[in-house]
């Protein structure tokens, strides 16, 4: 047998699968006697609903069933919850207004469900919902973050005064204010981290259904886990037992936090099976993912940085308004302020900090985790204040983070804001960084740009995030008479590589070729709990658990091992799938131990454990990239990106640089490209497309320098700190510093993102006139 255990770099196993077109994703299911459902969205950022006509689709052909908010009030249907909650600085709860599944007497961002309409073809039903009459009344609509308290700014909500939903802080101000009033000097910036829209492959989609004889509600639906769904729909929906609702997920096209959340389309969906007894399809049309998803990011921050005269830090202050949309999101505070808001202090040794956050409803769609979840924020705050600093101290961008970075032999490492850092060499990270990256002859490459008509920039950051925290996960081990090895597990692959990352921990620990195992996961009722796939989780908490899972195996099989060798378990050990007399030649197979142990019913062993991880771990880099902008056209090309990053112990190389790479290409996107933009006076999207939103495409990448520098977590079982969120982390900041750096000698201190050729164009004709 071939060993691909961990630290291997092997292929993705179910690549031979879904690159045949051999994935089941939500558009491939079509069940028996399926039905078609469309919704009607708001055009309106805020209106009220006078009346909806109902007699206005009455004789048209195939429809069979048309919900409003009336109908799901009528039959004792919840509201759609947000589970965070953040109190304000006074000890007051958050402002958390209701959300209905279908938007009850006003509608409050363009694409606001206020409608469901269900039919036997999906023709028929857009046919329908384009003829529905609704009398709205146009109401005022703020959408812009920064003016969303000021005094004369539409309502969003009657019971949050100046649409404010909480004022929440974090940090000694005491502390802060001290070291600002003892700094020699003070370093002030304002910034922007801007709107993104997720825009997965696969847009969101869910089958609703009943079952015949039980009556069960059954959700097919493309999400990121199944058991955080079906908790919310039985607790805050139709207030039942979780055991009354099936939830299953197939293959997943890409989410990005964004298909975590419960959201009020699937409420709706099962209502209308519920009432038709008939499964019930809704797939969105890219133009609806657009106004009806999660959003991300959007925040203003303003930060004062507290330094001695050796360019020491002393303390940091931020003031933080995000922008939370029109209804809050599953999670939606705590995104905007525990998720992000302690990493603020990144890799550097700050003696005080404190932060004060202030929430805010707008007219928009909701806001809630995009890839990093509040920490590609916080990074991006910390990263560009640390190379305005430098710029303004006299100092270079790399040894600023030097004279303050949280030393090795320091670790564990309690900061300002409380988190223990276990583990990290964040010097030594930027050392090889600046080798690979070629960072001392930049400025030789700078004047052979110069003289091309180019300006050329290089930028650093440096990174640490916090992840693989949260909720326990179980792994459930099922050995037949063959020893083939069925896992059962709560995460859910959108296209990480789970697959594959879960053989190689069980070719390592029990020694069975990939084709001897099965992954089950997506299914509610074959896997008793699970936690999903969320902040770079599933291989370090997952993995965790499969890993103790396999240790109950081993030991029940080693009880029959020594029955087989005749001789006392204490004598036996297992390695590389064979259990060994110790000592001698003589040894049993996983597989013939499997047949000897085989119950009735062909199963030889059943086993399962659960991780719940008593901390989280923070997986830490430094990224660089050195790019090139055309002085008479603003275009930029991206000429060589470097990383370096400690990611623990590696289960597979391949698919985490893979994972780094994604990561990078949507940081760029950001940084670069999207500009999610509504219309001040209208609240009208006006990036509504691909036609007006840019996505980042192959060649805006060049190709990536990836070193790592493995320094194994110590508060995780497997050393493993978790990969899937880092290059969105690390990208933002490292892009925004090398542009700055390009305009050097220019007085440019700050750009916004996205940095696009047009807003380059714009400074560099300012720079001419």
């Amino acid at each position: 047998m071939e060993k691909f255990g961990i630290g291997q770099a092997v292929s993705r196993f179910e690549d031979n699968r879904l690159t045949r077109g051999e994935g089941t994703y939500i558009e491939d299911l079509a069940l028996d006697d399926q039905t078609w459902a469309v919704f009607v969205r708001s055009p309106h950022a805020n209106a009220r609903i006078n009346g909806i006509e109902l007699s206005s689709i009455e004789d048209l052909p195939g429809i069979l069933c048309v919900l409003t908010a009336e109908d799901l009030e009528a039959e004792g249907i919840g509201n759609v919850p947000c589970s965070a909650d953040v109190n304000n600085i006074d000890g007051s709860s958050c402002v958390k207004p209701p959300r209905p599944a279908l938007a009850k007497n006003q509608v409050r961002h363009v694409g606001d469900a206020l409608a469901l309409i269900v039919a036997e073809t999906k023709a028929q039903a857009i046919d329908a919902a384009e003829q529905l009459w609704v009398d709205y009344e146009i109401l005022d609509a703020v959408v812009d973050t920064h003016l969303a308290t000021a005094e004369n700014a539409a309502t969003v909500w009657d019971e949050a005064k100046n649409n404010r939903c909480f004022h929440w802080q974090d940090g000694n101000k005491e502390a802060t204010e001290s070291a600002l009033q003892n700094a020699d000097k003070i370093i002030d910036l304002e910034l922007i981290n801007n709107r993104v829209i997720p825009t997965s492959m696969e847009t969101r989609g869910a089958i609703a259904d009943i079952e015949n004889e039980s009556g069960r509600l059954v959700l097919h639906v493309s999400c990121q886990g199944v058991h955080v769904i079906r908790r919310l729909l039985a607790a805050e929906i139709f207030n039942c037992d979780p055991e009354a609702i099936h939830v299953k997920c197939h293959d997943v096209g890409g989410g990005f936090g964004m298909k975590i959340f419960l959201f009020p389309e699937y409420v709706a969906l099962l209502v209308a099976a519920r009432r038709l007894k008939r499964p019930v399809k809704w797939i969105a049309e890219r133009s609806e993912a657009f106004v009806a998803d999660s959003h991300g990011r959007d925040h203003i921050t303003r930060m004062r940085l507290a330094v001695d005269n050796h360019a020491r830090i002393l303390g940091l202050q931020i003031n933080t308004t995000a922008n939370l949309g029109a209804y809050l999101s599953n999670f939606a505070p705590f995104v905007a302020t525990a998720a992000g808001v302690s990493m603020l202090v990144g890799c550097y040794s700050i003696p005080a900090a404190h932060a004060e956050v202030e929430g805010v409803f707008t007219n928009t769609a909701p806001v809630d985790a995009y890839r990093g979840a509040g920490r590609p924020e916080a990074i991006y705050a910390i990263e560009r204040l640390l190379d305005v600093a430098a710029q303004e101290l006299g100092i270079g961008p790399d040894e600023m983070r030097r004279r303050n970075f949280i030393a090795a032999d320091a670790m564990p490492y309690t900061t300002a804001f409380e988190l223990t850092y276990d583990s990290g060499d964040f010097e030594q990270n930027l050392d090889d960084a600046l080798v690979l990256a070629n960072w001392s002859s930049f400025e030789e490459r700078r004047k052979e740009s110069t003289a091309r008509g180019k300006l050329r920039g290089i930028g650093l950051a440096c990174y640490i995030e916090r992840c693989a925290g949260g909720a326990p996960e179980q792994a459930r081990l099922s050995v037949d008479k063959n020893g083939h090895v069925t896992l059962y597990i709560g995460t859910q692959s959108n296209g990480q590589g789970h697959e594959t990352a879960f053989r190689q921990i069980l070719n390592e620990r029990l020694g069975v070729a990939f084709e001897d195992v099965t992954i089950v996961q997506g299914d509610s009722d074959r896997i008793e709990s699970g936690g999903g796939t969320m902040g770079s989780r599933s291989v370090p908490v997952g993995g965790a658990a499969i890993g103790a899972a396999s240790e109950k195996v081993i030991e029940q099989a080693r009880q029959h091992a020594a029955e087989l060798l005749e001789t006392a378990v204490a004598d036996i050990e297992f390695t590389n799938g064979e259990f060994r007399i110790v000592g001698t030649d003589r040894v049993q197979s996983f597989q013939s131990v499997a047949q000897a142990a085989a119950n009735s019913e062909g199963i030889s062993f059943d086993e399962k454990e659960s991780f719940a991880p008593g901390a989280p771990t923070y997986p830490n880099g430094t990224h660089i990239c050195e790019l090139e902008i055309d002085e008479n056209t603003g275009h930029l090309e991206i000429l060589d990106y470097t990383v370096v990053d400690d990611f623990g112990k590696v289960i597979n190389p391949l698919l985490l640089e893979g994972q780094v790479h994604g990561g990078i290409a949507q940081g760029l996107g950001q940084a670069l490209l999207e500009r999610c933009a509504y219309e001040t006076e209208t609240g009208q999207l006006l990036s509504a497309s691909f036609m007006d939103y840019t996505v980042p495409r192959a060649d805006d990448l060049p190709m990536i320098k990836f070193q790592r520098n493995e320094v194994p977590c110590t508060t995780n079982p497997l050393g493993i700190k978790g990969a899937g969120e880092a290059g969105a982390i690390g990208a933002p900041p490292t892009i925004v510093n090398a542009i700055v750096n390009a305009f050097q000698g220019q007085n440019l201190r700050h750009v916004d993102m996205p940095v696009t050729t047009a807003k380059l164009w714009q400074l560099l004709a300012k720079k001419a006139a």
